[in-house]
């Protein structure tokens, strides 16, 4: 803990560096990644209840996608709108068949319905990433895709697909590394270690493992429903963004000023409680008796985590729902995020099982953790706000990964300069 005595506190002048790096990030990543301008034909009748939901993704389409360019014709009482349409349903070799039609590339889409919405969705998705404006013919439309990626034993795969699961491994890597689950987990099994029994702790530590994952994923679920059902409103993904950005400066803080202030931490009130279940934990007679114990140590030692890390599960599901697919989709990619999550945890208490070790996390090695994530936060945060699309490029994920990491070293190794005393702690 820090005493009042410390006196150097520079947290406003390097939060305001991070936020200047991390917004250099984001204009970068727009510079390097913008596609040139695809333009969507919209035309529409007034009256048309269909055409009016219409309006309504477009307007959030426009905002998910800077490149995409629309432009509105009301046909039924504007004859020379409607001759357009005709003109450019005949140069496709087709006919239009009523309102609302939209036309992008030399593709044609009538109606409204979920299916006609989610084919508008991934064209608009396909032309964006390609390098040939959308009026040109299809042919040089294909061309322009971002070159696929041949990978050993995985064949070809295009960089679309890739950027949802790299981006989905690189931030459960970063939100693995929860320094409230460590805690928790670490005292946990330091108790059990005077057990002297190898096949307890690993019981004890696998289910308390499991239940932390599946704890995670409900809570992340939950986040899932409430932007399927909510993401069309633009407003949304602004404020997903603005409390990643509240959260990951909050992070960042208690680097400098480790739990003063509004920290996400474990309540020290909270503390007895837990520290209390464990002991009971490792007096149970019984394995049944252990193993419903740590089931309950699981389920209220979560209720606390989740307020270390809340700000990556909104970050990630925000962007999941921005992207298009099926429901069941989205629960394989929650599932894979929260394997990666406890893998991690898993790896501690096969170390402990194996060598029988007592450790503790540290009050430094708690700076860090909090340090890296909110800078990663921080800088997902700023992406979200001002260019969500950027988050479908893997290699856009690995740069704002490996640009949060090396800041942080920097940091860290500056500090350990500066105040060496911080590191015994």
């Amino acid at each position: 803990m820090i005493r009042a005595r410390t006196r150097w506190a520079p947290f406003p002048a390097v939060a305001a560096l991070l936020l200047c790096l991390t917004m250099l990030l984001a204009s970068w990543a727009e510079t390097t990644s913008r596609a040139p301008a695809v333009t969507l034909y919209f035309f529409w009748g007034e009256g048309c209840p269909h055409c009016e939901r219409a309006k309504t993704y477009l307007a959030d389409a426009h905002h998910r996608f800077p490149g995409l360019e629309i432009r509105s014709y009301e046909v039924l009482h504007n004859e020379n709108n409607l001759n357009l349409l005709m003109t450019m349903s005949r140069k496709l070799g087709t006919e239009a068949k009523g309102v609302p039609t939209f036309i992008i590339a030399n593709k044609m889409l009538d109606g409204f319905s979920d299916e006609t919405r989610r084919e508008l969705e991934q064209e608009i998705v396909r032309r964006t990433a390609t390098s040939h404006p959308a009026g040109e013919n299809d042919t040089q439309g294909r061309a322009g895709n971002a070159a696929p990626l041949t990978l050993p034993l995985l064949g070809t795969i295009s960089a679309e697909r890739l950027s949802l699961p790299f981006f989905t491994l690189a931030v459960a890597t970063l939100d693995s590394f929860n320094p409230c689950a460590f805690f928790v987990l670490l005292f946990l099994l330091s108790l059990m270690v005077h057990a002297h029994s190898r096949h307890k702790m690993a019981v004890i530590g696998g289910v308390f493992v499991f239940f932390s994952g599946l704890v995670y994923f409900l809570f992340m679920a939950a986040w899932l429903n409430l932007f399927l059902v909510t993401g069309h409103l633009t407003w949304i993904t602004v404020l997903a963004a603005v409390a990643a950005l509240i959260i990951a400066t909050m992070n960042v803080k208690d680097f400098f000023l480790f739990e003063r202030g509004v920290s996400l931490v474990i309540p020290e009130e909270a503390k007895p409680r837990l520290f209390e279940r464990m002991r009971n934990l490792v007096r149970a007679g019984t394995l049944p008796a252990m193993l419903a114990g740590t089931v309950v140590l699981a389920l209220a030692a979560n209720s606390y985590e989740l307020l270390c890390t809340a700000g990556f599960p909104m970050v990630f599901t925000r962007v999941l729902t921005l992207r298009e697919l099926p429901s069941s989709a989205y629960y394989l990619y929650l599932g894979f995020y929260n394997v990666v999550y406890v893998i991690p945890l898993a790896i501690i208490v096969g170390i402990f099982t194996i060598t029988l070790g007592s450790r503790k996390l540290t009050e430094w090695q708690g700076r860090v953790l909090k340090l890296v994530s909110g800078i990663m936060m921080l800088s997902l945060g700023f992406v979200l706000l001002l260019r969500p699309t950027l988050l479908n490029n893997a290699f856009i994920s690995l740069g704002i990964m490996a640009a949060s990491l090396a800041v942080s070293w920097v940091i860290v190794t500056i500090v350990k300069q500066i105040k060496p005393d911080w590191t015994r702690h």
